[in-house]
């Protein structure tokens, strides 16, 4: 018999992949393109593109156009200047074009769904979901400013975190730097452990935490453990993991290295 626990996290686990093999999702991408003041044409994308203090350029030729904000745009467009990590997209037929701010340069990837890396994409494994790596912990605020490493060699990406969580493992006391969820309160974390490179992806995966209680209690369900795009992508920035986010223990939890 499946248990309520079991249903919750095929369900979660479901609806994680459903978003990973979106059409203009990360499996579609077919290039990472770095932008200069040199206007340059690239694969998958229409148009020359360039990049200056004013922002992200593209002149489109004659014939080719992009839909930006629901209109049709041609000549030339300009995105205002982006902030570090953001991004937006416009349209090009049935592919859009990511513009993206990276490790202080900006550049575009366009994601085409009939990328041959979402169109074979079959699923991720993951371990057996188990309440065991279901762990109780404790937040203490730390604020700082993190600046981590990144997939992308020469890239570095800069975070602010408002603490640390520590946790026990096996009897052992475990403890991991955080950075801000996606949702107010929310944390999110990166490591790695001694499954890393062996049964799980080798640079790094991800967990999303619940905001604190008021006594900075949190849980951290590792079966929740989530592949980030690098280990599905070479044409992802990836953050890796900051230096003390490399636990000596096996986290035999959460998502395995892809097929």
């Amino acid at each position: 018999m499946t248990t309520l626990f079991q249903q919750e996290w095929d369900q979660w686990h479901a609806d994680h992949e459903k978003r990973r093999a979106d059409p203009h999702g990360f499996l579609a991408i077919t290039g990472l393109h770095w932008l200069d003041a040199t206007p340059q044409r690239f694969d998958g994308a229409p148009g020359e593109w360039s990049s200056g203090p004013d922002g992200v350029t593209v002149t489109l030729g004659a014939g080719e156009t992009l839909t930006a904000d629901g209109r049709e745009v041609t000549g030339t467009h300009r995105f205002p200047p982006l902030a570090e990590n953001a991004g937006v997209t416009v349209g090009h037929g049935g592919a859009v074009i990511e513009v993206a701010r990276r490790g202080g340069l900006d550049v575009i990837r366009p994601r085409h769904p009939d990328n041959p890396v979402l169109t074979a994409y079959t699923g991720t494994p993951a371990y057996p979901a188990e309440e065991k790596w279901v762990i109780g912990g404790r937040f203490t605020a730390f604020p700082e400013s993190v600046t981590v490493g990144s997939v992308a060699e020469g890239v570095e990406h800069v975070y602010e975190s408002p603490g640390r969580v520590e946790f026990t493992v096996g009897g052992e006391p475990q403890s991991l730097t955080v950075f801000n969820g996606g949702t107010p309160g929310s944390l999110f974390v990166l490591f790695t452990d001694a499954t890393s490179g062996l049964t799980t992806y080798a640079a790094n995966r991800s967990l999303f935490i619940a905001p604190p209680e008021e006594d900075g209690s949190v849980v951290l369900d590792f079966n929740r453990a989530t592949n980030l795009p690098c280990a599905y992508t070479a044409f992802a920035t990836c953050p890796l993991p900051p230096a003390g986010n490399r636990l000596p223990v096996a986290i035999e939890a959460g998502e395995r290295l892809p097929r």
